[in-house]
């Protein structure tokens, strides 16, 4: 697999991966789509997230090719203290445009910083954790210890209710690659290595605390209250349709709010409400506080129309709003027009065509395409000739001693 990346912003840096499930890859991944050439190392045979759901029909990980496009895979045997030299060879490769290393090993003392930096002392390392102690973490885990699930649900109460969006994984991720950048930049300009460390529970604390969330339960000694569907702190909640669809509608601003009173026709029930109430709902917090009294209202104009008469009606308005789809009303949507949809389908060794979608960022108005994950394994002799300088020779008595896959499941 060859490594397209001229002209991202990104091209010609080596970056290893040593990292599994969402956090590390996903960083890893980000840091392919600006161009850099990303060497994913697994054990032989793959590691605990090669075969993870969702699975395509022929059963290969959409998980794993998800999360690894436009990457190197390599393998080798990490138990063996050659397959380990080769690793650490690789990691600590000299050139000014390697050196970088991206992980969440735990207790692999041999790639450790102080193993590694003794090789070579301007290494970027950026290790991702659970906690900063060193106790393992999943996003499942750190999201309940933040006191998200207990703010989500029916305004009934009961249990606490899950997120199924490892959001805490992806955004760890992202910090890890903004720490890893700042890295370089310090290298750039002094030579010097650094170690970082992003732990995903202090990711999970730091997000709750920049909403200000622990803040007002310091303060207020309060939980925040459960609201179902409805927008904490403004006017926001969902509406059906007639025909069994369902809309989503913000009013964050006070011309967000005069937009909504004038598409639906309640600008005249809502002023005779506030006289009533003597309030100002042009005022955030009094939408806020009069939620209920104001879906109320206007239920009866999305309950007489379909969603695609409310869309059309909404968008012209220039209402806050989205639809709620499925996933599989994603697929059709982009199905039903391609050119609209950031999605775009690959061709995935393994699984065929798929849905994909590359970098978010967008350079000049245009997005680079995603480039199909790698076969697990499928670039090792290409990195270890390229980076390493292994010649033909070395690298078949690797695969003889079993330190390399043999050669027909690695090619």
């Amino acid at each position: 697999m060859t490594v397209a990346t001229a002209g991202r912003p990104l091209a010609n840096l080596r970056v290893v991966e040593c990292a599994t499930y969402v956090a590390g890859p996903s960083g890893g991944m980000t840091l392919a789509q600006l161009g850099a050439d990303v060497i994913r190392v697994d054990p032989l045979g793959g590691a605990t997230d090669n075969s993870r759901w969702p699975l395509a029909p022929g059963g290969a990980s959409l998980y794993w090719h998800s999360l690894n496009k436009g990457k190197r895979s390599v393998t080798v045997d990490l138990r063996s203290p050659v397959g380990r030299e080769l690793v650490t060879a690789l990691i600590t490769a000299p050139g000014p445009d390697s050196g970088v290393f991206l992980d969440n090993n735990v207790a692999r003392s041999w790639m450790d910083w102080p193993t590694l930096s003794a090789r070579r002392p301007d290494l970027v390392h950026v290790h991702v954790q659970g906690h900063r102690d060193g106790r393992p973490a999943v996003d499942y885990t750190v999201n309940a210890a933040a006191g998200i699930p207990d703010m989500t649900g029916s305004e009934a109460g009961g249990a606490p209710v899950n997120h199924v969006l490892p959001a805490w994984d992806l955004l760890t991720g992202q910090t890890a690659v903004v720490g890893l950048l700042a890295a370089l930049r310090h290298r750039d300009r002094t030579g010097e290595g650094s170690h970082l460390e992003v732990a995903l529970a202090d990711v999970a604390l730091a997000g709750v605390a920049a909403l200000g969330w622990y803040a007002d339960a310091q303060l207020s000694r309060t939980d925040r209250p459960r609201h179902g569907n409805h927008v904490y702190g403004s006017f926001g909640v969902d509406f059906p349709t007639a025909d069994g669809g369902r809309v989503m509608v913000v009013a964050l601003t006070e011309g967000q709010w005069r937009s909504l009173c004038r598409v639906t026709g309640t600008g005249e029930v809502f002023a005779a409400l506030e006289k009533a109430l003597g309030v100002d709902l042009e005022d955030e917090v009094s939408r806020y506080r009069h939620r209920e009294t104001i879906e109320a209202v206007l239920r009866g104009w999305f309950a007489a129309r379909d969603v695609t008469t409310v869309s059309r009606e909404l968008e012209a308005a220039r209402v806050l709003w989205g639809p709620y789809r499925t996933p599989t009303q994603v697929v059709r949507d982009h199905e039903a027009d391609p050119a609209a949809s950031p999605l775009v389908e690959v061709q995935q060794p393994g699984i065929g065509r798929m849905l994909a979608m590359g970098s978010p960022l967008r350079a000049g108005g245009t997005a680079d395409p995603p480039r199909p994950a790698p076969v697990l394994g499928a670039d090792t002799d290409a990195v270890l000739a390229d980076v390493l300088g292994l010649g033909s020779a070395e690298i078949g008595r690797l695969h003889d001693d079993g330190v390399l896959a043999p050669v027909a499941a690695d090619r």
